[in-house]
C-alpha cells in the first residue's frame, strides 16, 4: 500500500478528519430532523421514516458506483462531486418542506444518501495514505471527526429549524447546503494516492474467493448487522421520544450524545485494537449494543434514551472500526474497489431495510418492538465473532 512522507500523510489525514467532521455534522443534523420534518407533511405517520430509509437505500445503491468512479477519477475529484450532490439534496429538501411536497422531500433524501455513499470512503482513503502499521490509527482518527458532529449537528438543526417560519426544519436543510459548500473548499487541499497504472489494470482475485475468507465473512457481518441495528434504533428514537411527550430539545440532546458515543472512542480505538485485538473490540461492541436494548426496554424517561443511545454509539464504534480494520487486511490494493464497494453496499442495504422497518414497527407496534427486533441480528454478529476467535486464536489477541 502506498504511503506519503510523514508530513504529507499527517496533513492529508487531518484534512480528511475535517471532511468527515463536516459530513457527519450534516448526517447528525439529518438524523435529528428528517423524521420529524416528514411528520409535518406526510399523510400517513407510518411513512415518516421513509425519507430516511430512502437515504440509506440510496447510499446502498451508489456505494459501488461511487467506488468505481473514484477508481477512475481519483478520491479528491469523487469527493468533490459528492459535495455538489449534497448541496443539491439540501436545496431539494428545503424546497419540499416549503411547498409541503412529500415525494419531493423523499427525492431530496435520495441525493443526501448518494452523498453519504461517497463520504463513507473517507475512512478507506485514510487507510490508503497510511503505512500498513498505521491503518487502524488513520481510520480511527478520521472517524473521530464525528465528535464535532455530536455537538454541532443537533445544535445546528435546532438553531436553523425556525429560519423559515411558519415552515419548520427547512432552515436545517439550508444549513446542510452550507456544510456541503465548506467541504468542497477543504477538498481542494487533500492528496490521496491513486492506484498505480499496473494496479488499475489488475483486478486481483475473484470476489467470490476473497469473501470466502473467514475474516472477511466476520468483517461483513459485523459491519452490516452492527450498522443496521444502530440505524434501526437511532432512526426511530426521535419518533419514540415525541410519542412519549419529550421536547425537541431533549431529542437533540439525546442525539448529540449518541453521535458523541459513535465517534469519541475513535481517538483511542487504534490503541484498544492493538492492546486487546480486533476480535475482542468487536465483541465488546455487541455487548454494548445489547445493553442499549436492555435500557430502552426498561423505561422511556429521557435518562433511558440518553444512556441507551450513548451505549448504542459506543457499541457501533467498536463494531464498525473493528470490522473496517479487519477488512482492510483481507484484500490487496488492486482489489480494494470491489471489496469496499461490496462492504458498503451490503451495509446500507441492511440499514435501509432496518430504517424503514423501524418506522412501521414503531408506529404500528411500539418502541419496545423496535428494540426486540434487533436481538437476532446482534446474536448472529456475536456468534460470528466468537467463531472467528475460536478458529483463529492469534487474531483474538
Amino acid at each position: 500500500m502506498l504511503s506519503f512522507a510523514l508530513p504529507r500523510f499527517k496533513r492529508t489525514v487531518h484534512l480528511l478528519f475535517v471532511c468527515q467532521a463536516l459530513a457527519n455534522t450534516g448526517m447528525s443534523l439529518v438524523t435529528t430532523t428528517t423524521a420529524l420534518a416528514a411528520l409535518t407533511i406526510a399523510d400517513d405517520p407510518a411513512l415518516v421514516t421513509l425519507p430516511m430509509a430512502l437515504q440509506y437505500l440510496s447510499t446502498m445503491a451508489f456505494s459501488s458506483p461511487a467506488s468505481l468512479l473514484m477508481r477512475r477519477i481519483g478520491r479528491r475529484a469523487g469527493f468533490t462531486v459528492a459535495a455538489g450532490i449534497v448541496i443539491t439534496g439540501g436545496l431539494i429538501s428545503a424546497l419540499a418542506l416549503l411547498s409541503r411536497d412529500f415525494p419531493l422531500y423523499c427525492l431530496g433524501g435520495v441525493f443526501i444518501g448518494c452523498f453519504n455513499a461517497f463520504a463513507m470512503y473517507y475512512r478507506f482513503a485514510a487507510a490508503e495514505v497510511a503505512g500498513e502499521g498505521m491503518r487502524s490509527k488513520a481510520i480511527s482518527y478520521v472517524l473521530a471527526g464525528g465528535v464535532v458532529a455530536a455537538f454541532c449537528g443537533p445544535e445546528l438543526a435546532s438553531w436553523a429549524k425556525d429560519l423559515f417560519l411558519p415552515v419548520v426544519f427547512a432552515g436545517s436543510f439550508i444549513a446542510l447546503v452550507c456544510l456541503g459548500a465548506a467541504s468542497m473548499v477543504v477538498l481542494r487541499f487533500i492528496e490521496v494516492p491513486d492506484l498505480l497504472p499496473a494496479e488499475r489494470k489488475e483486478s486481483g482475485r475473484p470476489l467470490a474467493e476473497i469473501i470466502r475468507q473467514p475474516s472477511v465473512v466476520v468483517a461483513l457481518l459485523g459491519a452490516t448487522l452492527g450498522y443496521g441495528g444502530m440505524a434501526t434504533v437511532m432512526t426511530s428514537t426521535p419518533l419514540a421520544m415525541s410519542d412519549c411527550g419529550h421536547s425537541f430539545g431533549d431529542t437533540a440532546f439525546v442525539i448529540q450524545w449518541h453521535v458523541f458515543g459513535m465517534y469519541a472512542p475513535s481517538f483511542v480505538m487504534a490503541t484498544l485494537i492493538a492492546r486487546f485485538g480486533v476480535i475482542r473490540v468487536m465483541l465488546a461492541g455487541v455487548v454494548l449494543m445489547l445493553l442499549c436494548l436492555a435500557i430502552n426496554l426498561a423505561g422511556v424517561a429521557v435518562i433511558n434514551f440518553w444512556a441507551a443511545l450513548l451505549l448504542l454509539g459506543l457499541g457501533w464504534n467498536c463494531l464498525f472500526v473493528g470490522a473496517t480494520t479487519l477488512l482492510t487486511y483481507a484484500y490487496r490494493p488492486a482489489e480494494r474497489t470491489k471489496v469496499q464497494a461490496l462492504n458498503d453496499t451490503l451495509v446500507f442495504a441492511v440499514v435501509a431495510l432496518g430504517s424503514f422497518g423501524s418506522g412501521a414497527i414503531e408506529s404500528l407496534v411500539g418502541w419496545q418492538a423496535v428494540n426486540l427486533a434487533n436481538l437476532p441480528a446482534l446474536f448472529i454478529a456475536g456468534g460470528a465473532i466468537v467463531w472467528l476467535a475460536l478458529r483463529s486464536p492469534r487474531m483474538a489477541g
